[in-house]
């Protein structure tokens, strides 16, 4: 069962449209299943031309408006709509008006035993959803508290899952990004687009965060790539930027003003405050100078070549801790770092369906409500070989010949990253988190359908020359493991090294 919750001005308004026709004429039989009374005495009644009497509900609804002790707020109405899966059963008016009453616990908004609760209704008219319509002023004068009230609707809808068996939903615990509105897909079609401005937006900036070692570095990388950016500065500190929001040129309202998208709107781990700590905390200081002193580009497609071998050494790293620790926050900030690396793959080669993958991953790899993983040797590894990549492209966006990146290296990458992704899907379903494991099983499968039908078209690859020896040589300070030889070790079934558990060297016996 899902829940979205809106609010409102107007409750007669809002009563007037749930008792009409709909805009597809959908509201068929609509009817009060449950109320702060019972629904009997909340009925409109039927005028002799058919129509419903709306205005003695509404006005019993408003009432409590009248004699708040304090302002009225700017948007008093609050309307909730609750529907079930399309596999689920019809449920029952009794069911629905328990639905519906667990609801209204749960918001605080009407608990049960409270006589001093806000008024609300929830009326029916399809078998599938209700809406429920509450104003927010309760009966002694106060306003109920309705903080993160989403998050408690979701709390509801889980609760009457396991009470009438219907299909479980994911908790609203900030790991899925936030999905376009139906207004949003449909501006998006009317321009041609292919997808709507959120998603393409959310890619991009996760992909520029990926890479920048900074905060000044990020802007400028979204600037780069024609995206239009607005700071957002404190009040109390001029100068200090406190956050940002980014646009697609092009992608306007009705007052032809660009379309913002803040950080928090595109995803939980993209506001400003958690890139910072990322760019403050992500890479030990070495690391990152090392990095730093890359940023000029090295040109050519053998210097693709070697910075997706050395991804791959790090991602074969990666997989191997994934599969042989037992610590949560390794597990947390590989499967992190693992995003970074794929956005940056889709990036550089203008794969659409690895651009599919990481979106599809990207919940997977989240931590609830965006809250930063701890670093570990294994993530840092992959984020080095995630900027390398970045670092190595001859030019985004550069579609003159795509298919030259198809390499046994970068279809080794793939195949690590694939492992990486089982292995997450393991550690979320040790966590119980079932949406997450389901992502990452789901990016494992189109992944591998990926590898498929690369392996169709690769190429062999061309010796590497001397223009990536300074790319090789930094990424083989990071990644201690070359590929062939943990192959071979698996092949044979020996354990793989681990830069961190190397057995110490002895002198000799005296």
């Amino acid at each position: 069962m899902i829940a979205k919750v809106t609010r409102g001005s107007d409750v007669g308004n809002l009563l007037r449209y749930l008792y009409g026709p709909g805009k597809r004429n959908e509201h068929a039989d609509p009817h009060i299943v449950a109320g702060y009374r019972h629904p009997a005495a909340l009925e409109p009644v039927r005028r002799a031309s058919g129509k419903r009497d709306l205005r003695p509900v509404a006005e019993a609804l408003r009432s409590p408006l009248e004699t708040m002790r304090r302002s009225r707020p700017a948007e008093p109405v609050w309307q909730c709509s609750l529907r079930t899966a399309p596999t689920d059963r019809a449920l029952t008016d009794e069911e629905w008006a328990d639905v519906a009453e667990e609801l209204m616990h749960q918001t605080g908004i009407a608990p049960r035993g409270d006589a001093e609760a806000c008024r609300w209704v929830a009326v029916r008219h399809a078998d599938d959803h209700i809406h429920v319509v509450a104003t927010l002023a309760r009966e002694d004068g106060r306003r109920p508290n309705v903080t993160r009230d989403y998050l408690k609707a979701r709390t509801a809808c889980q609760i009457v899952e396991r009470r009438y068996g219907l299909f479980r939903t994911a908790p609203a615990d900030g790991t899925a990004a936030p999905r376009p509105s139906r207004a949003e897909r449909e501006r998006a079609e009317r321009a041609g687009l292919e997808e709507p401005p959120r998603v393409s937006l959310r890619r991009q900036v996760a992909t520029v965060a990926a890479v920048a070692e900074s905060e000044d570095a990020f802007f400028v990388g979204l600037r780069e790539r024609g995206l239009l950016v607005r700071l957002r500065f404190s009040v109390q500190t001029p100068g200090q930027i406190t956050g940002y929001a980014v646009a697609v040129p092009g992608y306007t309202n009705s007052a032809n003003a660009p379309i913002y998208f803040s950080g928090g709107k595109l995803a939980a781990d993209l506001t400003l405050p958690k890139l910072r700590y990322r760019w403050g905390v992500g890479l030990t200081a070495p690391t990152a100078r090392r990095v730093t002193r890359t940023r000029q580009p090295v040109l050519g497609h053998e210097a693709r070549t070697a910075a997706y071998q050395e991804a791959a050494h790090a991602a074969a790293t990666a997989a191997w801790h994934m599969r042989h620790t037992s610590d949560p926050g390794v597990c947390a900030d590989v499967a992190s770092a693992a995003s970074d690396v794929l956005h940056v793959t889709a990036d550089i080669t203008g794969n659409r369906e690895l651009a599919k993958v990481a979106d599809v991953y990207d919940r997977a790899a989240r931590e609830p409500f965006g809250r930063p993983s701890p670093t570990s040797s294994s993530g840092n590894g992959l984020r080095v070989a995630a900027r390398i990549m970045a670092v190595t492209n001859i030019g985004r966006g550069d579609q003159r010949d795509r298919s030259r990146d198809l390499t046994v290296e970068l279809l080794f990458l793939i195949a690590n990253l694939v492992e990486i992704m089982d292995a997450v899907a393991a550690h979320r379903e040790s966590q119980q988190r079932s949406a997450q494991a389901g992502a990452a099983r789901q990016a494992a499968g189109r992944l591998r359908t990926v590898q498929r039908q690369a392996s169709l078209l690769v190429r062999p690859t061309p010796p590497r020359v001397a223009e990536v020896q300074d790319a090789g040589r930094l990424a083989a300070e990071s990644f201690p493991i070359p590929l062939s030889d943990g192959l071979r070790r698996e092949s044979a079934g020996l354990p793989r090294p681990d830069r961190d558990h190397q057995p110490r060297r002895r002198g000799p016996k005296r």
